[in-house]
């Protein structure tokens, strides 16, 4: 394979887990653990 294929693979590798985990700590199970700061301003 050429270098600048197996570069935009790895990029393009590397771009699709970020936001895979990215959506898991939003979403997910951790997500339970972060605040929400509309909650904590009561009006």
């Amino acid at each position: 394979m050429e270098t600048t294929t197996l570069v935009a693979i790895s990029i393009s590798g590397l771009l699709v887990s970020f936001t895979g985990y990215a959506l898991y700590i939003a979403f997910g199970q951790p997500s339970q653990q972060l605040r929400d700061p509309f909650e904590e301003h009561g009006d």
